[in-house]
Parts: structure tokens; C-alpha cells; sequence
């Protein structure tokens, strides 16, 4: 693949310089490498000719064979079209043009024999197909079949280049270059029963059937996804080797005083399994990189805890990092209550801590005299010195930058362990691609005790019986959210629909107090709403959700979700998230218009019957693929996918994962002689990808 890298399109037969330039511009596309990896998003049938009387608008693109009797031009400047009439003696229709019209008018002649291909539609009851593809009968012989359809932009189009200019390039282009040599290692190829490159390239762009259509993709995908996985597992090789960490061997007087004493109830068995393997991470004397999943309330900060204690029975201190104020303080109040009784000193180090308190804890960090430490980002200030840091928390670590993350690592000569924590449920194929680097745990168990979230779907029309509901849930003494969309794109619109939302809810619930909070607000005035939720002097919050994470308010019963259409199913489960954490039975209510589409409503009405994050977030995933939640997550996947979906192609990423873990395991280094073209084309793969896999 190498000679096709340096190969430069320009001189490729029909391209030319112009053209050249433009595929640069438009779709990333300088080399040869990039052309054949341009792949069709979808295929069209070329093997049948229908008749006009056959076509309806619902059919997809049809090739038709007849005559053109007359061609019009009609209007003037940019309202100027041309219109042939087509028919093929079965009826008539209309073929439009509206740009190229003088090209295209020299081109075409009446009584000529031509193959139209086309979307057919509608305009005025009168049956038409607009800019089709046009050849002579002798000219598309030999494309019958399968025809590639590549994603192409409006300004490429508008140039005259078309999916049919797209497929004689690739085609020119792999007929006339040596066979392509296979990079892929032949155990790897053997192992897995793989079609060779040069096929499978083949096979996509020109299918001769739809069965080796199906294994030249598998051979594609397989190769986008065994390169993120080597080179994932290589880095995690990488860091093991050279990351020496702290050796905490000592299981001592606080971690267990704190399990026989402090502890509020029994550790499920998820919590055990995960504190287990926690133990066994930071016995190796290797630095620990450790990913925490665990659907919201199912005891990650206890385990994030004892995990601080191990360091502190060591030795050594402990830093909690939260992407929020409210949330650090949560932590705080959690965390130093639970250990007040081992005499354990905790501090809180945020944005609103004072000069004198800032400087009493920088000299007890100094001085070893503070053992766990507290905060949001001002944690990681250059100021913040620790006199030997050994174990690091960072909860909802996606909050925060990767570059912010690896600040950490100045603040102790030897690293300190990471445990990284998160409520948002990571698909396990997902989990393997954007984190393959980390070793991952999983809690999934809720403790004990936790009522299940009754979760119910209501429309518009239904919003006063939902109001009778909620006022029986305020008489009791309970609160409540009711949280509005406030989406970027929408901003100005959503935002009024979000305050005229407030004034209905303070009008209709007018004894009550109303707290209001989106994410526009200044810090200070937004925490100073969000507190007077969490001290009950208010009863209803309404929000955007910038309350999904980092708002603990035990005694919310009900979570209102406005226009829960539009919300993904991973966010509607995080804010459903913020109920059902006090002993008493909480709903969340999701609010929706009645007209909305059959996926939609599938999608509300799966979070009715699941409260399985895992579950729903494999189901997000299938439904609107996986850019959201890898946008989330932000570590990103270290290479472009051009025909691998994280969404839907899970059995090849594990079958992709074994391999590279045989590979590895048999040649680290990649460097016997039939791994070295692999270790070439990985190493073209990845060049300029900044290695941040010590701090992810």
C-alpha cells in the first residue's frame, strides 16, 4: 500500500490537476491510498430495465431504455431548466436538468437509443427523474450488476464529477498498478479466513457478487480495526514497561477499620470483584490505569475510596478530581463524614476556596499532614504541591480535557495509580476500541435496597394528569426536576422555551419554591440555585442538563424530561439517574409530542421497559451509531474509519482484538520478518497521533 501512498492522483487518466484539487479540498483525497479507500455507502442494481409505467415515487434509483422525443429550455437566469421528454413506448415522463444544461443539450440528440438511471419522482401529477445518468446501450454493458454510489459534496457535483467518474478512477487505478501487496500478516489472514487486499479492494468498489461483496467488507473492516487494537495494545505494553508505580502491599489499620466500622452497608459482589482487582493492580509495583464503569448509585465512590485507603495505609496520599464544584462538594461531604471516624484528614480545594484555607492546605500537602485531597480542576494548578501522591480518583473523567489530566502527572516523581470513574454506560465494543488501552472493571450491581425507577412515557395532551402526579409527590414532601433541551444549534430558541417553561411551572405550582438553572449562568449564581435544591428550600428545579452529572438530592422523588425526543438514550438514563436515591418509590416522566417517528418512540419506550445501562447504551449506540458517545468520551479512537462501525460491527471487533492480542503476544515488537510490512503500515497509520495512553 506503500506505492500508493506517494501515488499522486493528478496523474491519474481524467483527473488532472484541477480535479486533483478539488478532491483534496472536498473529501481528504491526495494519493491513490486515499482514492481506494473512498469507499460506496451504498449499491445500486444495474441488471434491470424497468418501463415508465412501472415507476413510483417510492422506488430507489431505475434504469429505464427509450428515445428522447423533444428537449425545452424553459426560464431564464437561475430559474432557466431544461426538459426532455422521455419515453420508452409504454409512456412518457419528463427528464429535468438544471445546471450543465448547455454541456448536456450538445450531448444528447431526439431518436437516439439511451439507458436512463435515475431517482424517479413527482411534480404536478406529472412523472419526471432529474439529472440522471445517460449512456448509450453499448457503454453500460459491461457495468451491469452492482454499481457503487460514493459520498460526493454539492461543490464536487456542481464540477461535474459523479459517483460513475469516482468508480473509472479506483478501477483505472487498481487495474493499472501492480498487485497490491498484502500487509497483513498470512497467520492473521489464514487465522481468520480473510479475502486478500487486493480482492477485497477489488470486490468493494466493483462486486461481482453479493457474497464476496459481504467478505471484501469484513476484510476491510477487519483492517481498520486490527491496526487500533495492535496499536492499543502496544501502547498499554508501552506504558506497563516504563511506568513504574507505588507498591501498595500493606493492607492496613484504616482500610480495615473503615470495612468493619465506617462501612454504611455490605459491599455488593460487583464492588468486591472490582476492589479485587484493584488490589491486584497496585501489588505490581507498575502504575495502575484503570477504568471504573458503573450505572449511576451503584457505589463507585466507595469503592473509590477504599481504593484511597490502600495508598494512605501505604503512605502515601490520595487526590479526587470532579468536573464540577457542586460534585467535588458532594464527594467531600460524602467522603469526610464517612472517615471522620478514623481521624483521617480530608480537604476541599476548589475555585471558591478562600487565600487562607488555599494556603493552610498547600502547607498540610507539603508537610504530609493531609491525606486526601478534594477538588475540581484548581487541583492540578502548578501552585498544588503534594509531598507524596501515590493514588489518583478522576470521576466522570470525560469532563475534563486530556491535556488538563495529564497535569497529574508533575505532581510526584514516581506516577501515582489512576482509577478513572464513569456513570455513563460505555457499550463493551466501544469500550475496546476507545479505551483498549485501559484495563477496565465494570460494577453492575445496584447495593441493596434501591427501589427501581419507575420510568413512564406521556404525551402533550396528557400533561395535566402529569401535573395532578406531581403535586401528590410534593405534598409528601418530595422535589422535583423538570429538565428542558438546550441544544447548541438552537440555543436562542431553546433557551426562551426553557424560561417560558419556568414561568409555567412557578405559575402552576405557585405555592411552591422554584429553583432555575441551565448552563449560561454564571458559576456562582448557578450553584447558588442548584443549593437551594439540594437544602430544600426549594422544591422543583428546573434545569437543563447540566444537571446530569453531580447533583445528589436523596429526597427527589420525580424527573420530568420536556421534549424527551431529543434526547439520546444514554442522557435520558443519566438524568433519569438523579432520582431513586433516597429509600422512597421515584418516577422519571418522559414528555413527548404525540406525532413523532416509529424509531423514536421505540427508542422512549425501550426506557420504560429497561433500566440497564449497559443495555440501553448498546441500543443508543445501534440506533444513532456511535459519534456521540466517543465525542463523550473524548479520548477518540486513534485512527479515521472509513467502512468500520463501532455501532454494528462488534463481532469483527472482537474477532479484530484476538488477533492483535496472538500478534502481540508472539512478536511485541513486530519485528520477525512476515510482521514487518504490518509494522510499516501501522506505523504510516499512526503517524502524528500524540501517545496520551499514560493519561487516559
Amino acid at each position: 500500500m506503500n506505492s500508493l501512498r506517494s501515488y499522486d492522483i493528478k496523474y491519474l487518466k481524467g483527473v488532472g490537476p484541477r480535479r486533483a484539487e478539488l478532491l483534496r479540498k472536498e473529501l481528504g483525497i491526495a494519493s491513490g491510498y486515499d482514492l481506494v479507500r473512498h469507499f460506496p455507502t451504498h449499491y445500486l442494481d444495474r441488471s434491470k430495465i424497468y418501463t415508465v409505467r412501472e415507476l413510483s415515487d417510492d422506488m430507489p434509483y431505475v434504469q429505464l431504455r427509450g428515445r428522447f422525443v423533444t428537449f425545452n429550455v424553459l426560464g431564464e437566469g437561475a430559474k432557466m431548466r431544461m426538459v426532455g421528454l422521455f419515453t420508452d413506448g409504454t409512456a412518457t415522463m419528463e427528464i429535468v436538468w438544471f445546471k450543465r444544461i448547455k454541456a448536456i443539450r450538445e450531448s444528447l440528440t431526439t431518436g437516439t437509443e439511451y439507458i436512463v438511471f435515475g431517482k424517479p419522482s413527482s411534480y404536478m401529477g406529472t412523472r419526471q427523474m432529474s439529472h440522471p445518468e445517460i449512456d448509450l446501450p453499448s457503454a453500460i454493458t459491461a457495468q451491469q450488476g452492482m454499481r457503487g454510489v460514493y459520498p460526493l459534496t454539492e461543490r464536487l457535483r456542481n464540477s461535474g464529477i459523479t459517483s460513475r467518474h469516482m468508480s473509472g478512477w479506483i478501477r483505472t487505478l487498481l487495474t493499472s498498478r501492480k498487485a497490491i501487496v498484502d500487509p497483513l500478516p498470512q497467520s492473521v489472514i489464514a487465522d481468520n479466513r480473510l479475502m486478500s487486499l487486493g480482492e477485497a479492494l477489488a470486490e468493494i468498489h466493483n462486486p461481482t457478487d453479493a457474497q464476496k461483496l459481504s467478505r471484501a467488507k469484513m476484510r476491510l473492516k477487519f483492517d481498520e480495526l486490527i491496526y487500533i487494537q495492535v496499536d492499543m495494545l502496544r501502547r498499554s505494553l508501552r506504558r506497563k514497561s516504563i511506568s513504574v508505580g507505588h507498591r501498595l502491599t500493606r493492607v492496613g489499620e484504616m482500610f480495615n477499620r473503615f470495612y468493619r466500622e465506617c462501612l454504611p452497608f455490605d459491599l455488593t459482589g460487583a464492588q468486591k470483584r472490582v476492589i479485587k482487582e484493584i488490589r491486584a493492580d497496585v501489588n505490581t509495583g507498575r502504575q495502575m490505569n484503570r477504568l471504573v464503569q458503573g450505572d449511576v448509585g451503584s457505589g463507585k465512590t466507595l469503592v473509590a475510596l477504599m481504593s484511597m485507603l490502600l495508598a494512605v495505609d501505604n503512605g502515601l496520599q490520595a487526590c479526587l478530581m470532579a468536573p464540577t464544584e457542586i460534585l467535588a462538594t458532594q464527594h467531600y461531604e460524602t467522603i469526610s463524614s464517612m472517615v471522620k471516624p478514623l481521624g483521617i484528614r480530608v480537604a476541599l480545594l476548589t475555585g471558591s476556596t478562600g487565600t487562607k484555607a488555599r494556603r493552610e492546605i498547600h502547607s498540610a500537602l507539603t508537610d504530609g499532614s493531609l491525606s486526601i485531597l478534594i477538588g475540581t480542576h484548581a487541583v492540578i494548578e502548578d501552585t498544588v504541591e503534594f509531598r507524596n501522591l501515590g493514588f489518583v480518583v478522576i470521576d466522570e473523567q470525560h469532563r475534563f480535557g486530556v491535556a488538563q489530566r495529564a497535569r497529574l502527572w508533575t505532581k510526584n516523581e514516581v506516577a501515582p495509580h489512576v482509577l478513572v470513574m464513569t456513570a455513563t454506560p460505555i457499550p463493551r465494543t466501544l469500550a475496546m476500541t476507545v479505551y483498549g488501552d485501559l484495563d477496565v472493571s465494570v460494577i453492575d450491581e445496584l447495593p441493596p435496597g434501591r427501589k427501581p425507577i419507575e420510568t413512564l412515557l406521556r404525551y402533550d395532551e396528557q400533561r395535566a394528569q402529569v401535573y395532578r402526579a406531581v403535586y401528590g409527590q410534593l405534598r409528601l414532601g418530595r422535589q422535583v426536576y423538570i429538565v428542558y433541551p438546550l441544544i447548541e444549534e438552537n440555543e436562542k430558541l431553546d433557551l426562551r422555551s426553557l424560561e417560558e417553561g419556568y414561568q409555567i411551572v412557578r405559575d402552576t405550582f405557585r405555592e411552591y419554591k422554584v429553583a432555575f438553572v441551565h448552563g449560561r449562568m454564571k458559576p456562582a449564581e448557578k450553584d447558588y440555585q442548584m443549593g437551594l435544591f439540594a437544602s430544600h428550600e426549594a422544591d422543583i428545579l428546573v434545569a437543563t442538563t447540566v444537571i446530569e452529572v453531580g447533583v445528589n438530592v436523596p429526597n427527589a422523588s420525580v424527573m420530568i424530561i420536556e421534549n424527551a425526543e431529543r434526547f439520546g438514550l444514554s442522557q435520558l438514563h443519566q438524568l433519569r439517574g438523579r432520582v431513586g436515591r433516597g429509600a422512597d418509590q421515584s418516577y422519571c416522566i418522559l414528555m413527548s409530542k404525540h406525532q413523532i417517528a416509529k424509531t423514536t418512540r421505540q427508542r422512549l419506550e425501550l426506557m420504560t421497559q429497561t433500566s440497564d445501562g449497559f443495555l440501553i447504551a448498546e441500543a443508543d449506540m445501534q440506533m444513532r451509531g456511535p459519534g456521540d458517545i466517543e465525542g463523550t468520551m473524548q479520548s477518540g479512537i486513534p485512527f479515521d474509519l472509513h467502512i468500520a462501525n463501532l455501532a454494528t460491527d462488534g463481532q469483527i471487533i472482537q474477532l479484530a482484538r484476538r488477533a492483535a492480542e496472538k500478534l502481540i503476544d508472539e512478536d511485541p515488537n513486530l519485528s520477525s520478518p512476515g510482521n514487518q510490512l504490518f509494522a510499516r503500515e501501522l506505523a504510516a497509520n499512526s503517524e502524528g497521533i500524540r501517545d496520551w495512553s499514560r493519561i487516559s
